[in-house]
């Protein structure tokens, strides 16, 4: 939304006089779709985080600061309608964009921590009461084919029968039980990590990087919008392309030269560390088929978005202010915003392939459990009648 109307006033011109009308439309209804989706995910967090007043608390800051945020923004917006307006809507969208790097990001990011460490617990519980009934069902399992086998020993000790076909047929539903229950108890196991170590980590950390992209997006805007904090700016640009690929005492001159020489040594050898971040997080998460092409294809995306930022400052620097802008809002082939959106479909393509992993390790669970269960317990019966039914003749032998 922060990118959308920082694009909105770069694009509008002096009271629509000179609008880059393409550019305008875009952010305009980018910044309402947006808009939208943020009040949709509020109604679902203040749902979600019912019984957790901490969270609740989060939820209760992030709607009335969101509030004031498009109060804020509507201002600017409006007072750049007017002829003249420009220095009352800056001032305006620097309270908005303050507010929003000074209290909404950091609430969110709160929300998000929060979250994880619930998943995380439990995901920490589940794991150890799967594994405890494992320990449990291989020591119960040994212990009630034990009994069978002595029983049978002691039916042919004590009556010369050589096999009980009850009791043997019973013995074998047991043994059948066991590797049941144990299977149902190790795929539960293995589809719980893969859902959460192997899909969820690789999705919580391609959404940070999406989130982080957008705002280093808007800080190009924010830049090309706001002269007198356009040092602030780069500096923030280059410390959110740190997170996402950072390299060590990279500055904006040297950072793109940094990005292909890491690059291309990773490309060498995939263990190279000379790079880190969330793409970085990603990378050492590879699990999935065509999951290493797609991250792969997402930081090649991104490099060519960062040569499209010095591009920008370049024009800058040579006194050509509507190039740079025109450049940077535009959305034909080969300018910056139409190389962001490639980028960015790259980044959801890499974070679908581990959403529908994480989606089927859930079923995949599930199903384990609904399909075994019933035959494990189904099994366990009719050992309990099959024995009974072996032991019935010999017990009336005592009559």
């Amino acid at each position: 939304m922060d990118a959308q109307a920082a694009n909105i006033l770069l694009s509008s011109g002096d009271a629509g006089q000179g609008r880059l009308q393409t550019p305008y439309d875009k952010a305009v209804g980018f910044y309402g779709s947006a808009r939208r989706e943020i009040g949709h995910d509020l109604r679902t967090l203040a749902v979600a985080a019912q019984g957790e007043r901490a969270d609740e608390k989060t939820v209760e800051n992030l709607t009335d600061d969101f509030a004031e945020y498009q109060e804020l923004i509507g201002r600017a917006l409006e007072n750049d309608g007017h002829v003249g307006g420009r220095p009352a809507a800056l001032a305006d969208y620097r309270k908005a964009t303050d507010l929003l790097q000074g209290r909404l990001l950091p609430e969110s990011r709160t929300l998000v921590a929060s979250n994880d460490r619930a998943f995380d617990a439990e995901y920490t519980g589940a794991r150890s009461t799967l594994s405890a009934q494992l320990a449990a069902t291989a020591v119960l399992s040994l212990l009630l084919l034990g009994v069978l086998g002595l029983l049978q020993w002691y039916l042919v000790r004590r009556f010369h029968r050589i096999v009980n076909p009850p009791l043997l047929a019973g013995t074998l539903c047991t043994l059948l039980a066991v590797i049941l229950g144990a299977q149902m108890l190790t795929s539960s196991s293995g589809d719980l990590r893969g859902a959460r170590q192997d899909a969820f980590d690789s999705v919580v950390a391609l959404s940070r990087a999406r989130a982080v992209a957008y705002d280093a997006n808007a800080d190009e805007s924010r830049y090309l919008l706001d002269p007198q904090r356009r040092g602030r700016y780069a500096a923030s640009f280059l410390a959110k392309s740190q997170e996402l690929y950072g390299i060590r005492d990279a500055t904006l001159d040297t950072y793109e030269d940094g990005l292909s020489t890491g690059w291309r040594a990773y490309e060498a050898d995939h263990h190279d560390l000379r790079f880190t971040g969330e793409f970085r997080r990603e990378l050492d998460n590879i699990t999935f088929p065509g999951e290493r092409a797609a991250a792969e294809r997402t930081v090649e995306t991104y490099a060519v978005y960062q040569r499209d930022d010095r591009k920008i400052r370049a024009l800058l620097a040579a006194g050509k202010e509507r190039a740079a802008v025109e450049f940077c809002m535009d959305w034909e082939p080969g300018t910056s915003n139409a190389h962001f959106g490639a980028w960015m479909a790259a980044l959801d393509k890499v974070t679908d392939i581990n959403r529908e992993h994480f989606t089927s390790s859930v079923r995949d669970g599930r199903s384990a459990v609904s399909d075994l269960l019933p035959w494990t317990g189904g099994l366990l019966l009719a050992a309990m009648l099959l024995t009974a039914l072996g032991l019935r003749p010999r017990l009336a032998e005592f009559r």
